[in-house]
């Protein structure tokens, strides 16, 4: 590890999504937007061992809890960072929660969301980054 590394995580954040302070991604870049925890969230949460999903078809608001993500150390919120109906949940992270925390930003997406806000008020992945690293 180099020493100019060695103060802050080095997390993949990848640009294209847009985040929540509380370490939840989206790609509304997908039609219905994607949601998944951060590779710091599943950094943090260490090795799921189970995860409770949403209705499909349940109406969110930013703000509401949406989903529990279950390790050894904690029972975490998925806290919604957008407004929107519920129409696709992860059924195989469901059934295999270590693909959330193997590959946070591709298959270990949570649920796919149909957006109420054109704007919901993100953060972009260099204002992430700089909460991450603090």
């Amino acid at each position: 590890m180099s020493e100019e590394n060695d103060n802050k995580p080095n997390l993949d954040v990848p640009e294209h999504l847009e985040y929540s302070d509380e370490h939840v991604w989206v790609d509304a870049s997908t039609e219905p937007a994607m949601v998944g925890i951060t590779e710091y969230a599943a950094d943090q949460l260490g090795e799921l061992v189970y995860i409770d999903l949403p209705e499909v078809g349940t109406e969110v608001q930013a703000g509401d809890e949406v989903a529990e993500l279950e390790s050894s150390k904690a029972v975490t919120p998925l806290v919604a960072p957008v407004a929107g109906v519920i129409r696709y949940v992860n059924n195989e992270a469901a059934d295999d929660p270590s693909i959330v925390t193997g590959d946070p930003y591709g298959e270990g997406w949570i649920f796919k969301i149909e957006l109420e806000d054109d704007e919901p008020g993100l953060l972009s992945s260099e204002e992430y980054a700089n909460i991450v690293a603090q």
